[in-house]
C-alpha cells in the first residue's frame, strides 16, 4: 500500500527514524532531488495517529518541491516531521536523535525549522549534523526565518494588489490577516508601516492583544475573520482556510498570505478562480524563507537574500500571467510554472545522490 502511494505522489523516498531512548518518532520524506538537494522544515506536531503524520508529511515535502522550483532554487522538496508535542516533549536528546538520520541521509536532505520548532531545536539537531539551516548568526546561518517570509509576502502582496487593482498602494487597502504567530505579526507589523488598516485573530488571546496595543490591529473573532469587510483576506496560520464553508463568506478582492496549503481543495481553487478572486498562490508567496536559508548552503549574505526575495514580486506575476493566458485557476497556473522547470532541467540532471557532511558549506554540527 505505502509503494503505490509513494508511486502517486511521486515521492523518491521516506525514511521512518525512530529511537527509543530519546523519545524520537520521525518521518522524513524526499519527494523530488532533480533540481538539487531536498530542503525543507521540520513540523513537531502531535499527530492523532502515525498514518496522518505519513499523510502530512508526503503532503508537505510534495508542496517543497513546487515551492522550491518556483522560486527559482536549485533545490528538490522534502519534509520531516516529529511525532509530538511541542510543548511537552522536547529534550536535547530527542533532537540530537533526529541529526544522526538526517546526517545518515548525506545531504539528500537539508532540514530547517518549521511548525513546532523553533532556532534553539535547531542548534541541537546541528550539534549531530551540518545538514541544516535557519541555525544562530555565529555558525554562519541566518536565524529565525519569519521575517524574511513575511517580506516575501509583501512582494506577493504588492504583485496581487498590481493584478487586481493596477497600483501598489498597501496602505489604500484592508487586510484580515488570520494568524499572529511568528510569520503573521511579521507580516502584521509591515502593512501597518504602510498605515494599512488590519484585522487580526489568532486562537492564542496573547497575541492578538498584542496586535491591538503594538501595532493598531482591530481584533476580531476566530470564525468572524471571514466576515469582514476586508481588500484581502491574508491566511497566516493553518492550511485549508479557504473551504466551502469560507468562501462564500469572503468580501476580499484578493487571497493572498504566508500560510501553507490554503485552500481545502483543487475544487475550490476553481471556484475562487470562478468569481473572479485574484488568488496568489501559497508556495510563490510564502518561498521568502526558504529562499533565506538556502543561501546558508554556500555563505549566507542577507544582502543577497533581499535581493533574492524582490523576485517573489515577478513569480507572482509571472503565474497571473500564465493564468489569464491559458484560462486556467492560479492555482494550476503556478503548478505549471514549476513543473515546466523541474522538466526542463531534469533534462540535465539526475536525482542527487547527497555529499560528505564536511563539504557542506564548511560547517561541522559538532
Amino acid at each position: 500500500m505505502i509503494f503505490e502511494t509513494l508511486a502517486k505522489s511521486g515521492h523518491e523516498e521516506v525514511v521512518f527514524c525512530h529511537n527509543k531512548d530519546a523519545g524520537l518518532k520521525a518521518i522524513i520524506a524526499i519527494h523530488n532531488t532533480v533540481l538539487g538537494p531536498s530542503l525543507g522544515g521540520l513540523r513537531m506536531w502531535p499527530y492523532k495517529s502515525e498514518q496522518e503524520a505519513i499523510n502530512d508529511v508526503l503532503r508537505l515535502s510534495r508542496g517543497m518541491t513546487y515551492k522550491n522550483a518556483v522560486a527559482g532554487l536549485n533545490l528538490g522538496g522534502g519534509k520531516a516531521v516529529i511525532i509530538g508535542d511541542p510543548a511537552k516533549d522536547k529534550s536535547e536528546a530527542l533532537f540530537r536523535a533526529f541529526g544522526r538520520f538526517v546526517n545518515s541521509l548525506n545531504g539528500r536532505y537539508i532540514t530547517a525549522e518549521d511548525v513546532g520548532i523553533d532556532v534553539n531545536d535547531m542548534e541541537w539537531v546541528f550539534r549531530e549534523t551540518s545538514f541544516v539551516t535557519g541555525v544562530h548568526q555565529v555558525h554562519g546561518g541566518s536565524g529565525d526565518p519569519s521575517p524574511f517570509t513575511a517580506f516575501g509576502t509583501l512582494q506577493g502582496l504588492l504583485a496581487s494588489l498590481n493584478a487586481c487593482y493596477g497600483n501598489e498602494d498597501v496602505g489604500k487597502y484592508s487586510y484580515a490577516v488570520q494568524g499572529a504567530g511568528h510569520v503573521g505579526m511579521e507580516f502584521i507589523k509591515l502593512l501597518r508601516e504602510h498605515d494599512a488598516k488590519v484585522y487580526v485573530t489568532d486562537i492564542n488571546k496573547e497575541l492578538v492583544e498584542r496586535a491591538v496595543d503594538d501595532h493598531g490591529c482591530i481584533a476580531v473573532g476566530l470564525d468572524e475573520i471571514y466576515d469582514t469587510d476586508a481588500d484581502v483576506y491574508s491566511p497566516c496560520a493553518l492550511g485549508g482556510t479557504i473551504n466551502e464553508d469560507t468562501l462564500k463568506r469572503l468580501k476580499c478582492k484578493v487571497i493572498c498570505g504566508a500560510a501553507n496549503n490554503q485552500l481545502a481543495s483543487n475544487e475550490i481553487g476553481d471556484e475562487v478562480s470562478r468569481l473572479g478572486l485574484f488568488y496568489a498562490p501559497d508556495y510563490a508567496v510564502n518561498a521568502g524563507g526558504v529562499m533565506n536559508i538556502s543561501l546558508e548552503i554556500d555563505g549566507y549574505n542577507r544582502e543577497r537574500a533581499m535581493r533574492m526575495m524582490r523576485t517573489i514580486y515577478q513569480n507572482v506575476s509571472r503565474i497571473f500571467e500564465i493564468a489569464k493566458r491559458d484560462s486556467i485557476p492560479t492555482y494550476l497556473a503556478a503548478d505549471r510554472l514549476a513543473e515546466e522547470r523541474i522538466s526542463t532541467i531534469g533534462k540535465l540532471r539526475l536525482p542527487h545522490l547527497g555529499v560528505t557532511a564536511p563539504s557542506f558549506h564548511g560547517r561541522r554540527g559538532n
